[in-house]
């Protein structure tokens, strides 16, 4: 684990939400309705407790135009959410139950609302220009074609000094983590030149970039995170059961090994750029196996939001194509129509299981037998252990006598093997 990283972390598990979506309101930028719906919230945070979770990680809340990535106003909460006031209200009720708090923040671009970007614009010559990251032509450069999401210029000392700014700003108002959106569009040295200013005040925050793919380690090491989201292995998950692949779970969890001896990758099987976990897992007896790996590797796992009740939804690359995967939710958990109970209960199993075993938040594993369809596999911090095994066969799937030695934690098995399609955990 890197050297920054506050000790909380060992124990947190993230429930994810994306505010706009999950209180309903309109991200076309049609409709601005100032509301007070992120206060409701509130009457979520013991669904979030219920669930195992103590931590909400909050998809962006600052005001912006549209989807909340083309921010305006990195000091104002979206009036579609509400008010600065109530996002404390939410952080003070948070954190009176024990709940860590994480805001998303949207430091590699910003939206073309943006004060100082349109006084850029309006004056070629004003000196907010140079907050901007600009072509050769001196055109103002976009963010991975979306002409609605500019640049900002990371080698401009005042953009760190800017970002630094909001991060403590929020900190000062109790929220105890930044996930930093699209950090591997900037380069590292910009996180290392931003964020001791941060930690010299807050030493106890956690601070998460958005990586895809890469060097991991090193973009922890170069840029001072404390963790990165483990993209690789979220994908070698879905697609190995999907695919009935678990050679390429077995490689991506040595790659994993790597990372978890300098950091601990922050996990999950869902989020608000995904499709969702039971869309890509069509099989409905196999998505099980997904959740007991998130809960049984090594990482800081998060839920998104509706994952926990087995929700599906396809992500499309068109306007509005992400509604689906940022459903709204009810006012109140009562009003949460009553299907997906079965899901919730296995996270509820599997999070216990968990904290039960707080020492597999950096465990590394070993294979122990594998094949297409099945796969047993060791985690272990080096003097605790457990056995998972994980069966896509329509066969059992026997296991070792080491294996079948131990007492069965989760799942089933006759003591000699997993039934097919089925998992177990041992320990």
């Amino acid at each position: 684990m890197s050297r920054s990283t506050p000790d909380w972390t060992e124990h947190v598990i993230w429930w994810h939400v994306y505010p706009l979506g999950f209180v309903g309101a309109d991200t076309t930028g049609q409709d601005r309705t100032p509301t007070h719906t992120l206060l409701q919230l509130e009457s979520w945070l013991d669904y979030l407790l219920a669930l195992g979770a103590n931590g909400l990680a909050l998809g962006p809340v600052f005001r912006s135009s549209t989807h909340g990535y083309d921010t305006i106003d990195y000091f104002e909460v979206d009036p579609r959410l509400g008010t600065t006031a109530d996002l404390e209200h939410l952080i003070e009720a948070a954190h009176s139950r024990g709940i860590r708090v994480m805001l998303d923040g949207v430091f590699n671009h910003v939206g073309r609302e943006f004060a100082p970007l349109q006084a850029a614009l309006s004056d070629p010559s004003a000196p907010e220009r140079a907050l901007f990251r600009q072509t050769d032509t001196g055109e103002l450069e976009v963010f991975e074609g979306h002409g609605a999401l500019v640049a900002l210029d990371h080698g401009n000392p005042d953009v760190a000094q800017y970002v630094s700014s909001v991060m403590r700003h929020w900190l000062e108002r109790g929220i105890d983590a930044w996930r930093l959106d699209a950090a591997y569009s900037v380069p590292a040295g910009f996180w290392a030149s931003v964020l001791p200013a941060v930690r010299e005040q807050h030493p106890d925050v956690y601070v998460l970039g958005e990586v895809l793919h890469g060097d991991y380690a090193g973009f922890v090491r170069d840029g001072g995170l404390d963790s990165v989201t483990q993209y690789e292995l979220w994908q070698a998950v879905w697609h190995s059961i999907a695919e009935a692949n678990f050679f390429e779970l077995d490689w991506a969890l040595q790659r994993h090994n790597e990372f978890l001896d300098t950091f601990v990758p922050y996990t999950f099987v869902g989020n608000h750029d995904v499709t969702r976990l039971a869309t890509q897992i069509t099989d409905e007896r196999h998505r099980a196996h997904a959740l007991v790996l998130l809960f049984t590797l090594g990482g800081t796992p998060a839920v998104y939001y509706g994952d926990e009740r087995g929700l599906e939804g396809l992500k499309e690359e068109r306007v509005g194509g992400d509604d689906a995967i940022r459903p709204a939710y009810p006012a109140t958990p009562e009003e949460l129509a009553d299907t997906g109970n079965d899901v919730l209960a296995l996270h509820q199993e599997l999070v216990g299981l968990r904290r039960r075993h707080p020492w597999l938040h950096a465990a590394t594993s070993t294979s122990i037998a594998l094949s297409n369809t099945g796969y047993v596999f060791e985690v272990t911090d080096g003097s605790e252990r457990i056995v998972v095994a994980l069966n896509l066969g329509d066969e059992a799937l026997a296991l070792d006598q080491a294996s079948a030695d131990l007492e069965l934690l989760a799942g089933d098995s006759d003591g000699a093997s997993v039934p097919p399609h089925g998992w177990a955990v041992f320990g």
